[in-house]
């Protein structure tokens, strides 16, 4: 085998080592959501698991081993990462119920999972390099340093090489699972060819086959080969199901990653089943009784419930919608009864405080502002800071308001606390609200933030239109009280600790 080849295969399997990486958070965002956490786990789990491969593989590659033996080695070495990886699928369907919902620490449920999915792949393939390296420098022994130089820039370049094509290709082309089949793929094409050069090629291809079979009919059968999203894009996986059983009424939800993000009714676009959409409606009705809402402003689109509702209830407003994703927004046109052509609807595709801030200084205000780009733990922190805060009290009307959910423990939720009072920094009022069925919750609720110049007239609002419910505002001296008592901080673009603290809602039951 020349230096090129040697250089190639430590290319190849580190490029196959980072897209595993990138993909294993696409693979668990349905189940635990894309988080600080997740991310952190993967990356130490893949981290781990090449380390303790490298060290096997120098290990493995000691100065009594000659060519045959490394030859056959790193052939089963591959082996066994193909057969690991593979692997990684019909576990993930398998354990990953079980283990996120039997009352284990979700943080711990998170890094055991990632664990059991991803550490065997990165262990095996992490063993090639040692041995690989020293093939090429006992074929070369005068020029070792050179050899060694080549390898590191090889193994650099095959990780940059996978994490920007797992991240910009592969995932948008073939989805998940098909990256992950991809990379077995890979992984036992080279296992062939080390074991057809060490003479062991029908052997190996016998005992790579048998495991392979048997995860193929273990596979099929817990559905592992087939993608729980029905549309994975560059940001969600997104899924979407009729709700009509539940509602009473033709509708249907859509699922981003793991959370139902919106629910839309087919013949009423005005019947608004999620209580803090329901709420942004009645309150917007409340406080612009006198006049209707004339511009809107959508941080995260979703389903587009609401800017749906009010292109029917409202049909002069002006609404423009920033939607990350353009895949979100193509759902919600195709199964979501939406229509992007909405007379007075804007689209942009971009991140919420990057439009806004494109838009001229001079542009006319809004009216109401909404956000609804949070999901559960996942929070944006660079749209819960001081500095967009700013941005959007200067967006507003005199009379405007800006809404957005957030999801936090009733019993003491510091991150609604720390929003609250970054909100305080930039608007005279900053109001919390609840559904008066979670009034008493301990648990995950639902809390509304409303931040304007000027309070709610009323401290409990009734549903004039649709479901009847109605909400309570946190009594404001006791909220603030609360605050206080808490010590949170101010959310800034320097330090936003989202993450840390929201990470008590992950040991929380649903409510």
């Amino acid at each position: 085998m020349t230096a090129f080849a040697f250089t190639a295969v430590v290319f190849l399997t580190s490029a196959g080592a980072l897209v595993l990486e990138i993909v294993a958070a696409r693979l668990i965002a349905p189940y635990v959501g894309m988080s600080l956490y997740t991310w952190t786990a993967i990356i130490a789990v893949v981290l781990a698991g090449l380390s303790a491969g490298h060290w096997l593989g120098g290990r493995l590659a000691g100065p009594g081993v000659d060519h045959a033996q490394g030859v056959r080695r790193t052939a089963v070495a591959l082996a066994a990462a193909t057969v690991s990886t593979l692997a990684s699928l019909p576990l993930l369907r398998v354990i990953a119920g079980p283990l996120l919902g039997g009352g284990m620490d979700a943080v711990w449920a998170v890094v055991i999972l990632t664990g059991v999915l991803f550490f065997a792949p990165s262990l095996f393939v992490g063993v090639v390099s040692p041995i690989v390296t020293k093939l090429a420098i006992d074929a070369a022994p005068d020029g070792a340093g050179r050899v060694l130089g080549r390898m590191f820039a090889a193994g650099a370049a095959g990780s940059i090489l996978g994490t920007l094509a797992a991240g910009y290709l592969f995932i948008s082309w073939v989805g998940a699972t098909g990256t992950v089949l991809a990379v077995a793929g890979l992984y036992a094409v080279l296992a062939i060819g080390f074991a057809a050069w060490g003479r062991r090629g029908f052997l190996l291809t016998v005992l790579l086959a048998m495991p392979a079979a048997g995860l193929g009919v273990w596979g099929a059968t817990a559905q592992a080969f087939r993608s729980p999203c029905q549309v994975e894009s560059n940001y969600f996986c997104i899924r979407y199901d009729d709700f009509s059983k539940m509602s009473g009424r033709a509708s249907r939800l859509m699922v981003l990653d793991h959370l139902v993000h919106s629910i839309n009714d087919r013949d009423d676009p005005t019947m608004l089943v999620s209580p803090y959409v329901h709420f942004v409606d009645e309150v917007t009705g409340l406080r612009f009784a006198e006049r209707p809402p004339e511009r809107a402003f959508f941080i995260g689109g979703g389903g587009y419930t609401l800017p749906r509702a009010w292109a029917a209830r409202y049909p002069e407003m002006v609404m423009t919608v920033a939607e990350l994703d353009p895949e979100v927004t193509r759902v919600a046109a195709e199964v979501m009864w939406f229509d992007p052509a909405a007379p007075g609807l804007t689209i942009i595709h971009d991140d919420a405080r990057v439009a806004l801030q494109a838009m001229p200084a001079g542009a006319a205000k809004f009216d109401v502002i909404f956000g609804d780009a949070f999901h559960d733990i996942a929070v944006p922190a660079h749209l819960v800071t001081r500095e967009f805060h700013r941005e959007l009290a200067a967006r507003l009307t005199p009379d405007g308001i800006y809404a957005l959910n957030v999801v936090d423990l009733g019993v003491d939720p510091r991150f609604l606390f720390a929003l609250v009072r970054t909100l305080r920094e930039d608007f005279p009022v900053v109001e919390v609200w609840k559904t008066e069925d979670e009034m008493i919750d301990a648990g995950r609720v639902t809390f509304i933030v409303l931040a304007a110049a000027r309070a709610t007239p009323v401290g409990r609002l009734e549903s004039v239109r649709g479901l009847g419910r109605s909400w309570h505002r946190w009594p404001a001296d006791a909220l603030a009280a609360r605050v206080e008592a808490a010590e949170a901080p101010v959310l800034t673009d320097d330090l936003a600790p989202v993450e840390r603290l929201l990470s008590r809602l992950l040991h929380a039951p649903d409510m």
